[in-house]
């Protein structure tokens, strides 16, 4: 479920301990996120007035006259301290991302965040292979949006692995394609520590792999490995591979 945001208001002191100290009074309000960062704002302007961010600890206290905040990071601490609450609330928030469409079965919004698409309004989350886009088009199994994503070739899949799995894909066009340069035997396409690998057939007796890049498939290297097209050039699966260095 999506986490949630306090925000405090009133006059109030701030003091803010640390490289430049400094002392301040005045009707403020101040926004304290899920990872307990401080951001204490005033009438001039998008900038904080005195902000800790990702404090070490952070304490709240109220009571019916005010309130009173201490976050502290290492030798910073910041406080502030209300002479008169004008209001205090707390609010559910999430992550902000590219709308990307909704949920079939719920209708909940789904967004796209920097590496994965997220449900508003619950706890869904699918991770996005690196370098894939979200498309219009949904999946004809399961309704949800479909991606777009590049590991040796361009597959168009469902956003949710386990309706289409992108490891099935490119495992289904390249495993055995390939042929470990160190001795000889067929190169797998696995999932390792996280990563999507060609790694070596004869493991353990040879632990060679390499992990596939976001990238298609466009010519032979000289080693005999596949080279790939990426976003940064073109680059052998063996990504040490003198045919490739600067």
């Amino acid at each position: 479920m999506s986490e949630t945001i306090r925000v405090f208001a009133g006059d109030c002191t701030t003091t803010f301990e640390g490289a430049r100290a400094r002392t301040q009074r005045g009707r403020v309000v101040i926004v304290v996120k899920p990872d307990r960062t401080v951001l204490v704002h005033d009438a001039d302007g998008y900038q904080p007035v005195a902000w800790l961010t990702r404090p070490d600890s952070l304490t709240v206290e109220t009571d019916a006259g005010g309130f009173g905040l201490v976050a502290r990071a290492g030798e910073q601490v910041l406080r502030v301290v209300a002479h008169e609450r004008s209001g205090e609330a707390e609010y559910p928030v999430t992550e902000a991302g590219v709308p990307v469409g909704s949920h079939p079965d719920t209708g909940e919004p789904l967004v796209r965040t920097s590496g994965d698409v997220v449900g508003l309004d619950s706890d869904l989350r699918y991770p996005l292979p690196a370098g894939a886009t979200v498309l219009d088009e949904t999946c004809d199994a399961c309704g949800l949006p479909k991606i777009r994503a590049e590991a040796g070739g361009v597959f168009e899949i469902c956003l949710d692995r386990s309706c289409e799995s992108l490891d099935d894909a490119v495992r289904e066009r390249y495993d055995r394609e390939w042929t470990c340069p160190d001795c000889g035997s067929d190169l797998r396409i696995i999932r390792r520590g996280g990563r999507l690998l060609a790694g070596c057939d004869a493991y353990p007796d040879c632990d060679t792999a390499f992990a596939i890049p976001a990238g298609v498939v466009v010519d032979e290297c000289d080693c005999g490995l596949p080279v790939f097209e990426t976003a940064r050039g073109r680059r052998c699966l063996d990504a040490t591979c003198d045919a490739f260095e600067a």
